[in-house]
């Protein structure tokens, strides 16, 4: 059976097929099936068809757990396979998908040369000019050296091709980022309710987390707009990237996701909303830790367009929350809802690893509404 399996695969990769597929990994999404020895010289891959499923070109190489890079050990995060891009490389795949639908990419990657190590991510067709993620990985947040990272886009057609790009070009040709379980993930905007004038604000829909045991949630870059956010809703308005977090390897406040604000006045949150001029609102939300390790003093400072409040939590790391609300009135008819984390805050394992206050279950609604319910 596992020898038809391969045989399966490597006919869709030969005949460039694109597959049709369901929320989690892409066919060989984390590239257990490999190249042929004859398409290997050393690590480098030489044949651009030769991982099955995937097309590459630049400068790949397909690397096993465990492979010495100098005095430096290569860790895969999941299974015993992943790709190293150097040098101009890329690698692609086509899918089918449902066009006009939103879709969230998830994949982990791993620093191991340079510094300011970057991906470029995008998929084809595309018709809007300059969607695309630059994806900057110089910063680690997780403790293994792995990191997994979201991000968005909606579907021109119902074939698309996803791409994910090292621009960068290094004396060392082979240096640049590990790539692993690269997963899909259908996103359905949500809709503003009678109950909340805030779209996801309990952060329910969101990417793909992957369930492995050790995750360490999902990365969600900086400068990343509502309409293509992998945390449909919200804008990350900041610097740093967010982390999303699920209730399986995490402590939430509320439901089965969250997000942990890991970069201090870097990492921001925020949503536009429609409010009546004069209005009185009570922005509801809960604070806490994500039971990660991330001990102290944390502050978590909430905007609703001039106004503010700073709620106090002191975190031991294991677990727990607090409510908290600030109350206003609305000077416009859009008022801009912000979160951010006012202290910079690290993991308690020596790792170095940026962590902070867990939000949850964020609410809006006016006051007037608030005495009928």
């Amino acid at each position: 059976m596992e020898k038809i399996a391969v045989f399966l695969m490597l006919l869709c990769a030969t005949s460039q097929i694109a597959s049709s597929v369901k929320d989690g990994l892409l066919p060989n999404g984390n590239f257990e099936y490999g190249p042929k020895p004859s398409e290997l010289k050393g690590t480098k891959v030489m044949s651009p068809k030769a991982i099955p499923n995937w097309e590459i070109s630049g400068y790949v190489e397909y690397i096993k757990s465990g492979h010495k890079q100098g005095d430096m050990l290569l860790i895969v995060p999941e299974g015993a396979f992943a790709v190293r891009l150097g040098n101009e490389a890329l690698i692609k795949q086509k899918i089918k998908v449902t066009k006009g639908m939103f879709y969230s990419l998830t994949f982990s990657a791993a620093r191991t040369c340079a510094q300011e190590e970057r991906l470029n991510v995008s998929i084809s067709p595309n018709y809007e000019k300059n969607d695309f993620g630059l994806l900057p990985i110089q910063t680690m947040y997780s403790s293994n050296g792995w990191d997994s990272y979201a991000w968005a886009f909606q579907a021109d057609e119902s074939e698309i091709e996803i791409s994910i790009h090292n621009p960068g070009v290094e004396e060392d040709a082979a240096c640049g980022p590990l790539i692993d379980s690269v997963a899909l993930k259908t996103l359905y905007p949500p809709k503003r309710t009678r109950a909340n004038l805030l779209k996801n604000g309990n952060f329910e829909e969101g990417p793909y987390i992957f369930p492995k045991p050790t995750s360490e949630g999902v990365i969600i870059p900086p400068q990343i707009e509502d309409d293509h956010s992998p945390l449909p809703g919200w804008i990350i308005e900041s610097l740093k990237a967010i982390k999303y977090i699920d209730s399986e390897h995490y402590t939430v406040p509320e439901g089965k996701r969250a997000i942990e604000l890991i970069g201090g006045k870097e990492s921001a949150v925020a949503q536009i909303v429609k409010t009546t001029i004069g209005s009185t609102y009570a922005l509801t939300f809960a604070v806490g830790d994500a039971k990660n390790g991330c001990e102290g003093p944390m502050m978590l400072e909430a905007f609703a367009g001039k106004n503010t409040v700073k709620v106090s939590y002191n975190s031991k790391g294991k677990g727990g929350f607090k409510p908290a609300i600030l109350k206003f009135r609305a000077e416009s008819e859009r008022t801009r809802i912000m979160f951010y984390s006012t202290f910079y805050t690290m993991k308690s394992d020596n790792s170095g690893s940026l962590c902070g206050p867990v939000l949850d279950d964020v609410k809006l609604l006016s006051i007037r509404r608030l005495h009928h319910l």
